[in-house]
Order: structure tokens, then C-alpha cells, then sequence
């Protein structure tokens, strides 16, 4: 799915999983997800995912019109705890021979729910190869402040929930300026994740984020799809 800033270039993407099997049609992440974290089969999904995202990202580099784009990679919690994933993860970037500076890993807060230092040692092991870290799904789970001023972070994700009821909900506007007057401070960039409506992008911009992601710019798209959603900008 395209991540762009406020006049609606693309920036990146994030890597999004979708299933299209052969008698059920498409199945739902939301059914699938859980299930493959259940069962173990989450890490090697993982590592496909990963591996493909850095293809592309190798791919994209060839190009001056394309080499500036990232790709956001989510990493569940049990393949962030793998005894080896540092090492992991930086042989499949430098056998792909991607950027490691393109490449957006994504963690949610169950991840940081183990050892902060083990966590921030992990973390910092694979930021010092040019590799960047976002925390998804912000402001929902129970990490503790003092815990973020510690974490190697570059970005924080404004949680889809927030966004979806900015009109509805007067308390959600005030969240969302915490964050992003938290973020500015902490001088990590923020993107909001689920912007649906043109009133939801006027009241994040008015609020002074710079980055979106949502079904207002564009829907979760397969590759040669998003080369033609490039390819229309220009």
C-alpha cells in the first residue's frame, strides 16, 4: 500500500500480505494472521515477506525515478524473538543487495513487551546497518513512555482507530496533536495509517502530519498495479 506526504507523492509502501486462495477466494489477514502466529508458520512468512520487499527495493534502487522509496516491513513478535534474528535479517539484505537505508521494519507493542534492553539491542544492531524502525499501531497497546525514550526509533504509525473517528469522537483530535507534539520532540517522524476521507487528511495536516497511508490515496495493491500508480504521477 502507497505511503505518501500531503500532496499525495508516493514516499514508500508497506508490505502488505493478501491471500487469494483457490476455492475460498480472498481470505481475510485478520483470519490468517492469527493463525500463522499460532502455528509457527508466521516466521517463515516472515522471512518470505522480508525476502521479497528487499527484491523489490534492489529492483527499485536501478532507477533514479524510484530509488528514493522505502518499504515498510512488519515484524511480528515471535520473529523478533528468535535467538537469531539480527543475523537473519542482515543476510537477507545483503544477499539481496537492497538498501539497507530503504528498508522500514515495523514492530508493534506486544514486540516490546519482553527486556527493554534486549529489545533496544536488537534494535540498534540493525539501525547501525542503515536500517530504519517504525512503531505500528501506536497508542494502543501499553508500552510506557519511558520505554519509547529508550527504543532506536525513526517513526511512530497514528493508529487507524484514531483516524477513523477524528470527526466523530472529540477526544481523538487531542490524541493525535500528543502524538505528533510527542514525536516532534523525540524528533521522530509520524505517519497516520488509515486515512479514508479528505476531511480526515485536512484535520491530520491541520494538526501538522506530513506523511498518510490510506484507501483516500489508494488501496493495497500488487506490484505491477503500484508501478502503474508511480508510473501516474508522473
Amino acid at each position: 500500500q502507497p505511503q505518501v506526504d500531503g500532496s499525495g507523492r508516493m514516499i514508500g509502501a508497506e508490505a502488505l500480505l493478501r491471500w487469494r486462495h483457490p476455492v475460498r477466494g480472498n481470505v481475510s489477514p485478520g483470519e490468517f494472521i492469527p493463525l500463522a502466529e499460532e502455528t509457527g508458520l508466521i516466521i517463515p512468512i516472515g522471512e518470505w515477506v522480508l525476502r521479497t520487499a528487499c527484491a523489490q527495493l534492489q529492483a527499485w534502487a536501478k532507477t533514479p525515478a524510484t530509488r528514493h522509496l522505502t518499504i515498510a516491513v512488519n515484524v511480528s513478535a515471535s520473529q523478533f524473538r528468535q535467538p537469531d534474528f539480527v543475523e537473519h535479517v542482515r543476510s537477507i539484505l545483503a544477499l539481496s543487495g537492497a538498501p539497507a537505508a530503504q528498508l522500514k521494519l515495523e514492530l508493534t507493542e506486544s514486540a516490546l513487551a519482553d527486556d527493554v534492553a534486549t529489545v533496544v539491542a536488537k534494535m540498534t544492531a540493525l539501525k547501525e546497518t542503515g536500517i530504519s524502525w517504525s512503531l505500528d499501531d501506536f497508542g494502543t497497546g501499553y508500552s510506557s513512555l519511558s520505554s519509547l525514550k529508550r527504543l532506536p526509533l525513526d517513526q511512530l504509525k497514528i493508529d487507524q482507530s484514531f483516524v477513523r473517528d477524528l470527526q466523530t469522537d472529540p477526544r481523538n483530535m487531542p490524541i493525535v496533536e500528543a502524538i505528533l507534539s510527542l514525536s516532534e520532540t523525540l524528533d521522530l517522524l509520524v505517519i497516520a495509517e488509515g486515512v479514508e476521507t479528505e476531511a480526515q487528511l485536512v484535520a491530520l495536516a491541520g494538526a501538522g502530519c506530513r506523511y498518510f497511508q490510506g484507501f483516500y490515496f489508494s488501496r493495497p495493491l500488487p506490484i505491477a498495479d503500484l508501478d502503474r500508480f508511480l508510473a501516474a504521477q508522473g
